[in-house]
């Protein structure tokens, strides 16, 4: 006996992308307003002593084609993966790897030092090191009398 799982919502979730992604490109609205992205990584992230690390699986992404940015608390990962070349004559196809732009954003804790974020990308995998500002602990003041 062979078991399919049957999950309903994933075909609402792939129309909503859809339609936003036609509303967009129809009512012209700025790529820069109102992102679309044609699929998205997952992420881990990770709460470490002194920093919090994010990594997102993004194979066959160039570190070129990455866009790392910080702005008012929200860190910001963007990026396109190339779509391969399809020849007609290579007969029946299956595609089920996704290309086109990425997209993604994060807001940040105050704790997050924006200054010292680094990034790199090593086998598919983009890891962005966001380090914590020290904590500044509350010291009780002394009230003299007069």
């Amino acid at each position: 006996m062979h078991l399919t799982r049957f999950e309903p919502w994933s075909i609402v979730d792939l129309m909503q992308r859809d339609f936003d992604r036609i509303a967009t490109r129809r009512f012209g609205q700025s790529e820069l307003e109102n992102p679309v992205a044609d699929w998205m990584p997952a992420v881990d992230i990770i709460e470490e002593k002194s920093r919090f690390l994010l990594r997102a699986d993004v194979p066959g992404v160039t570190p070129d084609d990455i866009d790392v940015s910080m702005d008012a608390g929200v860190l910001t990962v963007s990026g396109e993966r190339q779509a391969e070349e399809v020849n007609e004559g290579d007969g029946v196809r299956r595609t089920e790897r996704s290309s086109g732009r990425f997209f993604r954003r994060f807001t940040l804790p105050d704790t997050a030092d924006s200054e010292g974020i680094t990034a790199r990308s090593q086998n598919g995998i983009l890891e962005v090191a966001i380090p914590k500002l020290p904590v500044v602990q509350a010291r009780r003041i002394a009230v003299e009398a007069a």
